[in-house]
């Protein structure tokens, strides 16, 4: 069964660091696009960071952009979120899932991991 295992949340201090990982059990990400989303209470997915395997291109969304860094290791089948400079607002269940690229639609989705910002 394909699927993700997202770990590393938590409750941390405004300002402080957090690293997330997603790891892949039953099929390698070599040929996907790997994604990290969050949605927090009444507000819609969002797609924060993505990283293409075939090419190591990466996406970032304004509100994370220059705090957060997305990296791979291809033979721990593992991604991972570095996560500097939380704020509250960062407060959310963080997930990862698969794509062809990063910008199709997603699959192989994780149950999620919480993070928990306090000001």
């Amino acid at each position: 069964e394909e699927r993700f295992v997202e770990s590393g949340g938590g409750l941390v201090q405004a300002g402080g660091s957090l690293r997330l990982s997603c790891a892949a059990s039953g099929f390698t990400f070599d040929d996907y696009a790997i994604g990290w989303f969050r949605q927090a209470p009444g507000l819609q997915r969002e797609k924060i960071s993505c990283v293409s395997s075939s090419d190591g291109s990466t996406y970032y969304a304004d509100s994370v952009k220059g705090r957060f860094t997305i990296s791979e290791d291809n033979a721990k089948n593992t991604v991972y979120l570095q996560m500097n400079s939380l704020k509250p607002e960062d407060t959310a269940v963080y997930y990862c899932a698969a794509a062809v690229s990063c910008w199709s639609g997603f699959d192989y989705w994780g149950q999620g991991t919480q993070v928990t910002v306090s000001s």
